[in-house]
């Protein structure tokens, strides 16, 4: 099997399982695109992404580019790659970049494709209520996330599944499927097929977008607390004061639950319950604003009355 020579463009943790499993291929990664250091925490601290520290621990060359300009189409092509691979950069490959590497490049997304094109798509695919999550390797064309398709694999969303631990979940399997899929582009048995069915698209998420509603069922408020957590965060209003809700999930039926109208909140020393149109959803780790986040029943005790409304 030939060995290509990789450009890699990737930025969050996501993408790191497929930057490790190409460096420890066949394949020589010659250099690692990824966004500059970024502020991050309370201090704003200057932080190289997850993608970079990687490559600065695999010993792999850096190319910090907040855009994908001339500048780094000229240092890209001056590596003369044969295949570009991206995971969740976070910027859009134009040409004449798009057509610099030998084999033009792949992507790695998170989705089973044409199923919720876009930088969300863990994240709606949760919202929507979904049963299945997928990833998919395909050829990158300027049209968003539409390009032929080389490789799909699917599964079952498991009981509970958030979005944080379903893309650490698929990151580390789409990871195998980038490699299965350089290997046959090496070998020259890759084939790609044009996406076929109505595309779904899947935008970034907002801060509003994490805002849980109440007066929605059950199943509807869950799964967009799963669907927003960790980021943007599930968040309501208590009284009016803002609450970040970090772990919380729906409550079995009467008589393990009282009925509740939506938005009424109650607890005791054990837990704290929240009514849905349909039901009640347990809260079980909040952060109010200003202070450090603790498990609800603490969070309920100290506001010390009976019953509160959330919005």
């Amino acid at each position: 099997m030939p060995q290509l020579r990789i450009v890699f463009a990737g930025t969050p943790a996501a993408a790191v399982p497929t930057l490790e499993r190409l460096a420890a291929s066949a394949h020589e990664v010659v250099a690692v695109v990824t966004r500059p250091p970024a502020p991050l925490g309370r201090k704003r601290i200057l932080t190289a992404s997850p993608v970079a520290a990687a490559a600065e621990r695999l010993g792999i060359p850096v190319i910090d580019a907040r855009r994908l300009d001339d500048d780094a189409t000229a240092r890209i092509a001056a590596l003369r790659p044969d295949l570009g691979v991206i995971v969740a950069y976070g910027g859009l490959v134009r040409e004449p970049l798009l057509s610099t590497p030998v084999h033009g490049w792949i992507n790695l997304h998170f989705s089973a494709l044409p199923a919720w094109r876009g930088a969300a798509p863990v994240q709606r695919a949760l919202i929507a209520g979904d049963d299945e999550l997928g990833t998919s390797v395909f050829r990158l064309v300027p049209e968003l996330d539409a390009g032929d398709v080389y490789a799909v694999r699917t599964r079952s969303v498991e009981p509970g599944e958030t979005a944080g631990a379903a893309l650490e979940s698929l990151a580390a399997s789409g990871a195998g499927l980038v490699t299965e899929v350089v290997d046959a582009i090496a070998d020259g048995t890759a084939a790609a097929t044009p996406q076929a069915g109505e595309p779904t698209f899947a935008p970034k998420l907002t801060i509003d977008d994490g805002r849980l509603d109440w007066t929605r069922p059950t199943g509807e408020v869950d799964a967009r607390f799963r669907g927003v957590t960790p980021e943007p965060g599930a968040h309501t209003e208590v009284d009016g004061t803002r609450l970040k809700v970090l772990e919380a999930g729906p409550v079995a039926s009467a008589p393990a639950a009282p009925r509740l109208e939506p938005g009424e909140v109650r607890g005791d020393r054990r837990r704290v319950l929240v009514g849905t149109a349909d039901g009640a959803i347990e809260l079980r780790r909040v952060q109010p604003a200003g202070r450090n986040a603790m498990g609800a029943a603490d969070w309920w005790r100290g506001l010390g009355v009976e019953q509160a409304v959330a919005r």
